[in-house]
Order: structure tokens, then C-alpha cells, then sequence
């Protein structure tokens, strides 16, 4: 039985355009490649650089555990941080039931919203070195610093890896310390290693492939720190 024209130029197409997705998926995947090349540089240099040696916090920032999502908690920690009184509950309520804060771009817009005397600036990508050197400087200032990172969350007597929100309010290179209020309901201190494992998810153990193709597509972001400024 012949194919008829029509279907056959239909096929043609269908079968160029599937070609097409998967060269322009693996050019994606390399070039995420070479960004965590990039970024995953050696910070040997910030460490041993006498400008960073004195530890920096934030006092006040406490950490509460989250109702309904991470990045609302995180406004309501800054939010009384700050004296003022947001919710999980009130962000909620505002937008409908919804949860704006799931990606970067709409944490960055919920901050803004939320807190329009902070100046909030979202920073993609950093280079480990610039990563440090930007939290630190954040913390210097007197400005805690909310970050997006592999962490764990205990499930049942199963402990699952995430993409999370959480706020970093000290650091002390010398003594290879950095303390993170975690919105799943504790205070965690990293060293420096295992924090830029966790911020550029090389932590995060047999990541699923649709997270994966969300960093690629620039859904996400390795290295992603929000500096505050008022």
C-alpha cells in the first residue's frame, strides 16, 4: 500500500522537526556544561584573601518552618526580620491560593513586591569566588542573603532532594563555617565545600531529568544568590 503524498511530506516534516529538538536540546546540554565549568572555579584565593578573613552575620533572622512553600517562608523570615508582619499565609491569600515563588524569577517579583524599600537583585551563574565574595560583602553590609540550593527534606523515614529556598546569616571562612536558616525547620551550618556543592546541586543525588532540562532551558539557575540593599 502506497504512503500518499500528503502523508509522507507530513512525516518528512514531523520526523525534521523532532531532529531539530533533539540537536537544539543537546547544543543546550553542552553549553550547560560549559557553565558549570565556568562557574566551579577554584575559590582557593577568596579563602586565604585577608579582606574576607573577619567572620560577618546578621543577627535576628530566625528561621520558621514552612506551611505552604519555600520561598514564602523566606519572605515571612525577612518579613520579621524587617517588623513587619507577612505571612505564608497572607502571600497566599494575595495571590489566590497560588504560589508565585516556585522559580527565581518569581521570588525576585515577590520580593520586590513585598519589600519595596529593598532594592532586590537576582544573581545567576556566579562563579564559586563570586558567589562567596557577593554573600559575604551582602553580610558585611548588614543584609542576610537568600540563596537557592540542594537541600533534603525528611519524607516519612525517607530523606528527598529538593530545590529550595533558604537564607544565609553568617559566614566565617576561616574557620570554614557557613550558617543557613533553613525554612524546613532548623539552622544548618555548612562548610564551604558542601554549601557550593549544594547551591550548584552537585549534592543533589540522581536529580530527575525534567529538573535537569530546567536548568538547561534557564528555568533554574547553579550559583544563584539575592543580594538586598535598601
Amino acid at each position: 500500500m502506497k504512503i500518499r503524498k500528503p502523508l509522507k511530506i507530513t512525516a518528512i516534516v514531523l520526523a525534521s522537526l523532532l531532529l531539530l529538538i533533539i540537536i537544539f536540546t543537546a547544543a543546550m546540554f553542552i553549553s550547560q556544561s560549559l557553565t558549570d565549568q565556568r562557574i566551579n572555579d577554584d575559590y582557593a584565593a577568596v579563602l586565604s584573601d585577608e579582606a574576607y578573613n573577619r567572620p560577618v552575620s546578621v543577627d535576628g533572622v530566625s528561621f520558621i518552618e514552612q506551611r505552604i512553600s519555600c520561598g514564602y517562608a523566606i519572605i515571612e523570615m525577612l518579613s520579621h526580620w524587617q517588623g513587619k508582619d507577612i505571612t505564608e499565609q497572607s502571600l497566599s491569600d494575595e495571590n489566590g491560593g497560588a504560589i508565585t515563588t516556585a522559580m527565581g524569577d518569581g521570588f525576585l517579583n515577590e520580593m520586590t513586591r513585598q519589600f519595596p524599600e529593598w532594592q532586590t537583585t537576582r544573581h545567576r551563574e556566579l562563579t564559586n569566588s563570586e558567589l562567596l565574595k557577593t554573600v559575604y560583602a551582602s553580610l558585611a553590609a548588614g543584609m542576610p542573603v537568600p540563596i537557592e540550593f540542594a537541600a533534603q527534606r525528611l519524607v516519612g523515614d525517607e530523606k528527598t532532594w529538593t530545590l529550595h529556598f533558604a537564607v544565609v546569616t553568617a559566614v566565617d571562612l576561616r574557620r570554614d563555617s557557613i550558617v543557613v536558616q533553613n525554612p524546613y525547620g532548623y539552622e544548618e551550618v555548612y562548610s564551604t565545600e558542601d554549601f557550593l556543592n549544594a547551591t550548584r546541586y552537585d549534592s543533589y543525588e540522581n536529580m530527575e531529568f525534567f529538573l535537569k532540562l530546567g536548568f538547561v532551558f534557564g528555568l533554574f539557575g547553579k550559583n544563584t544568590v539575592y543580594t538586598i540593599s535598601e
